[in-house]
């Protein structure tokens, strides 16, 4: 569920007169609608996307809800990872072959990239929300927990709208905005939506081919590097530096081979930069994250989601089943929010105190075990709460 920026519109929204979030509801709309037409969009279009958009509760619910990111990597990839949708995934590979077979041509994403995402985020198409995207969009716009993600968004799918692509009173989808298959934002539909079926028309809803293909399109403008790996299980020597780990640390492959790191499967990509991460600490999986690893970020900014994501892909093109090794226990969620209160008290910026173990978390609990004289494989344990 990618809150994407990149929008054709971002600098005439910049540029416009922007209304506050959070104030009276009608006023923000009628402010909407000015800032709208201010960036150069059909008068009549604005009108008529926002008249009848209300707030939405439940957006809001689901919003503050997301306590599923606070679960580590193990529990959460095993709990998205079912043998069912492995076997959809070989499934779909089969039936959309040559769709794949098009995707990785002209994009270079491969087909396990693809799956996964369209696997996590509709289970393959099945599941894409009931929310008004409209009321969700604005509702979020004018909530001022995000405003700068969703206000470009909403008009882009005022451009949408426009264009009679989008209908305000019955376009569904997440309760974030998203829209279709693989779940794409209005701005990242005006951008990088693709017709892969041949019928004329981008249909993400309801043609798998649209759908992927917009897909691979988008990550392709994110950055992704045709022909290379993005995440590949290792395994790591005893008396390892791990104060090496991490992505903020990277070296080529043949690199870290010199330091001891083998693969379990397949050879090391020898010439490409790459971190070692461990999602769960020293003594738990562990894997080198090349390049097109951080374009899964671009995607979905949760560490937990991200890794998930990417080790389900590997599946799909083969990889066997992780090492799950032994790891320490971790923190509970209220130990994990005392913990990041006792960092940001230290100074340490880590998106707030909600409990979820972030890339800046990590950075952070990993600086700190370093200083304290702990094991620094960025994994909070009790030892580094009790230390703190």
């Amino acid at each position: 569920m990618r809150l994407a920026l990149a929008l054709t519109l971002a600098a005439s929204t910049a540029a416009a007169q922007e209304v506050p979030c959070g104030g009276p509801w009608g006023e923000f709309i009628a402010g909407l609608e000015a800032e709208a037409v201010a960036a150069g969009l059909d008068p009549a279009a604005a009108e008529g996307f926002l008249r009848d958009v209300r707030q939405d509760p439940s957006v809001l619910e689901a919003d503050r809800r997301q306590g599923v990111f606070q679960l580590d990597f193990l529990t959460f990839s095993r709990r998205l990872i079912s043998q069912n949708r492995i076997d959809n995934g070989r499934h779909y590979a089969n039936q959309l072959d040559s769709v794949f077979d098009a995707i990785e041509a002209e994009y270079g994403v491969p087909r396990g990239v693809l799956l996964a995402f369209w696997a996590f985020e509709t289970d393959y198409g099945q599941v894409q929300g009931d929310f008004n995207t409209a009321n969700a969009l604005v509702t979020l716009a004018h909530d001022c927990r995000r405003p700068e993600l969703f206000r470009p968004q909403v008009l882009a799918a005022i451009e949408l709208y426009a264009r009679g692509e989008f209908d305000p009173e019955t376009t569904t989808g997440a309760w974030a905005g998203e829209i279709g298959q693989v779940q794409m934002l209005p701005g990242d539909i005006i951008e990088n939506g693709r017709d892969g079926d041949g019928d004329g028309q981008v249909s993400l809803k309801t043609s798998a081919p649209d759908a992927l293909t917009s897909g691979g399109s988008m990550l392709a403008s994110l950055g992704w590097r045709a022909g290379e790996p993005w995440l590949q299980e290792i395994e790591v020597p005893q008396g390892f530096d791990w104060s090496l780990t991490g992505l903020r640390t990277k070296r080529t492959g043949a690199e870290w081979a010199d330091l001891g790191v083998t693969a379990r499967t397949g050879e090391i990509a020898a010439d490409l930069p790459a971190s070692v991460v461990l999602p769960q600490g020293r003594n738990g999986p562990a894997f080198l994250a090349y390049p097109n690893f951080e374009v899964f970020f671009e995607w979905n900014q949760s560490f937990t989601y991200v890794m998930t994501a990417a080790y389900f892909a590997t599946r799909l093109e083969g990889a066997p089943i992780y090492d799950a090794g032994n790891p320490d226990p971790g923190l509970s969620g209220d130990e994990m929010v005392r913990l990041q209160e006792k960092l940001i008290a230290l100074g340490y910026d880590v998106g707030g105190a909600d409990g979820i173990l972030g890339a800046m978390t990590r950075d952070a609990v990993q600086t700190e075990q370093e200083r304290l004289g702990l094991p620094a494989d960025a994994w909070p344990t009790r030892a580094l709460l009790d230390a703190l």
